[in-house]
């Protein structure tokens, strides 16, 4: 099982992922996906007719027609656990072909994680895959060990490499061949000794009452331990499904283990405090520091349910997602442990104290990080999820500055009877689309719309509104089209910025004014958006305000009382934004101006 990267000398590239979904790995290759159906002998070839696959197969026993392997673990010696989580299995004889190619020297790079037999104490974990690789019909490596090479862990990624590969007639090939070696399959065991006491013509009769006695005296004594085992550790009473068919280790902590790596949530170590709940830091005995969200939102689900919602969610992985490492539950406790990012969030430092150097180029690589991270959310992804409330104080930076989205996919944790979708409106305001704020309609392109404020707020440094500024420029969409329809757009600017490109400046805010369009219709998917701003594709024009500008007065303020808050997940926050959850749609619908919801409580 593993990856497959071609490259070839004269910048011809293309990379595999053996199973799976489309991703873009950490380095920027994007891994096609493979995941076609593979019985028995049986072959595909991708419809650009660039490889192929051909599968031999079991030699004998159960048939698993899929050949494919899951793993909702997280692997190490690699930035992309995402890339072996589904992985093309090799139970006897499989073969990749890269097609078409030029003729002359490549790199294969060929990528191995063990996640068929894990480490434990069962009798399966003494399966080992062992296998032969063969590269252009030359044998390249014999007795391969994935789990040995990787020092007899597994989740651990192994890669190796061959240079100089020659292609002469066009095409490549790589062949995994079992040739009778390791395991390929695990026996299913019935059992067959009697477990009926030996026949004897003799009376045991004494022999008979006295095992029956001893067995129940035991029995007994077993069951009372048990239970009292059971009565000791007060498990709930409330969440008592079994967590059948999850690898739960992999993704769930305890309580007393986040207590301790919080410090017994000590008030020192809050990051913040949200609508979803207070956020602390903590630091887990592995040494890894992380963020654990405290979730305070009412949910009906059980034990299971929830599990398998937050299972689902940490197989979403993209480098420009916040990672989520799992979670807790307890009782009615439900807790979710994300990776701590150390320069916390975007809104701190655009509009904080501003510790932070964030030049130009800085700012337009983090603009793209959330384009890619937002297009990955509503088109590669498998679940393709609307994230409903992107804003400044939800995308963190980490140590290199890469921004990460946080809190997605995290809707359905809420009671069904409270749907963001069919009922309610989560948001924060001055980030909400109007037919989500007014109408309840929600898409992916209210997270265009959000986007393209977040990208004014990117390029001016301010928030996209500020009550001390001169009345023109209090509200930053506004102030954005009035520049742009004098042709002044660069004085939008950020005064603080000595040095920017004039070229990239304008395409960002042209790109933003397409997004922020009144009609979801007009505005671009999040992968044409990536491709804006790379330059690959013109930027449209826009020709007139949309009609949430042209109609509504800015002359006055009206308040409107939220249900909840906007969520400071992972950092301090210096700055407030305003944030509502609740059924404001009518209210919107005949409002004549700007409405602006209670303050959140900001972080220490």
């Amino acid at each position: 099982m593993g990856k497959t990267e071609f490259s070839k000398l004269t910048n011809s590239e293309f990379a595999i992922k053996c199973d799976g979904p489309q991703i873009t790995s950490s380095n920027g290759i994007l891994y096609e996906r493979d995941n076609e159906t593979l019985g028995p002998a049986t072959y595909y070839v991708v419809d650009t007719e660039r490889w192929a696959v051909s599968n031999v197969g079991y030699f004998s026993g159960p048939n698993n027609a899929w050949y494919t392997s899951s793993s909702l673990s997280q692997f190490t010696n690699t930035l992309d656990s995402e890339l072996f989580q589904t992985a093309r299995l090799s139970p006897s004889s499989l073969r990749y072909y890269g097609l078409g190619l030029e003729n002359g020297n490549y790199t294969v790079s060929l990528r191995f994680a063990e996640i068929a037999f894990v480490n434990s104490n069962a009798w399966q974990s003494l399966g080992r895959h062992v296998f032969d690789i063969y590269i252009q019909g030359n044998l390249v490596l014999k007795d391969f060990d994935i789990q040995k090479e990787a020092g007899g862990a597994s989740f651990v990624a192994v890669q190796k490499e061959y240079n100089n590969v020659q292609v002469s007639q066009n095409y490549l090939e790589i062949h995994l061949f079992w040739a009778g070696k390791g395991t390929c399959c695990v026996p299913q065991f019935t059992p067959t000794v009697s477990n009926s006491p030996p026949s004897s013509n003799k009376n045991r009769t004494g022999l008979i009452v006295g095992l029956v006695f001893g067995v129940g005296v035991v029995s007994f004594l077993a069951v009372f331990i048990v239970f009292y085992i059971v009565r000791r550790r007060k498990l709930p009473t409330n969440d008592d499904e079994e967590l059948l068919g999850i690898d739960a280790k992999t993704f769930t902590f305890s309580y007393a283990e986040l207590k301790t790596a919080t410090e017994d949530f000590n008030p020192d170590n809050k990051l913040g405090e949200g609508g979803f709940g207070p956020v602390y830091k903590g630091t887990l005995n592995d040494g890894r520091v992380i963020a654990v969200k405290q979730l305070s939102v009412t949910s009906q689900q059980g034990k299971n349910q929830f599990l398998t919602e937050i299972a689902t969610i940490s197989a979403v992985q993209h480098r420009n997602l916040v990672k989520l490492y799992g979670c807790c539950i307890e009782g009615d406790k439900r807790l979710l442990v994300y990776e701590y990012l150390e320069n916390k969030s975007l809104d701190q430092a655009l509009f904080g104290k501003r510790t932070l150097n964030l030049d130009w180029s800085i700012r337009f690589d983090i603009c793209l990080g959330v384009a890619r991270g937002l297009a990955y959310l509503h088109e590669e992804s498998r679940l393709q999820i609307v994230h409903r409330d992107v804003k400044a104080s939800n995308i963190l930076l980490d140590s290199n500055l890469i921004p990460k989205i946080s809190d997605f996919g995290l809707a359905k944790l809420y009671d069904d009877k409270k749907t963001h979708i069919s009922t309610r409106v989560a948001g924060t305001i001055g980030y909400l689309a109007p037919e989500y704020a007014m109408h309840r309609h929600l898409t992916e392109k209210a997270d265009v719309f959000a986007f393209g404020v977040v990208a004014l707020e990117l390029v001016s440094g301010r928030p996209n509104s500020d009550s001390s500024l001169e009345e023109e420029k209090i509200y930053l969409l506004k102030w954005a089209w009035q520049l742009h329809e004098n042709n002044c757009e660069v004085d939008l600017v950020d005064s603080k910025l000595s040095e920017f490109n004039e070229e990239e400046v304008k395409r960002l805010i042209g790109v933003s004014l397409l997004c922020t369009q009144a009609s979801p219709t007009l505005r671009p998917s999040m992968l044409r958006v990536v491709a804006m701003l790379f330059g690959d594709i013109e930027v449209s024009a826009v020709t007139s305000r949309p009609g949430y500008l042209t109609d509504w007065k800015y002359d006055d303020i009206t308040n409107v009382t939220g249900e909840g808050a906007a969520d400071t997940s992972h950092f301090n926050s210096s700055t407030a934004s305003t944030s509502i959850v609740g059924d404001v749609g009518n209210s919107l619908a005949n409002a004549s101006k700007p409405m602006i919801g209670d303050t959140i409580k900001q972080g220490r």
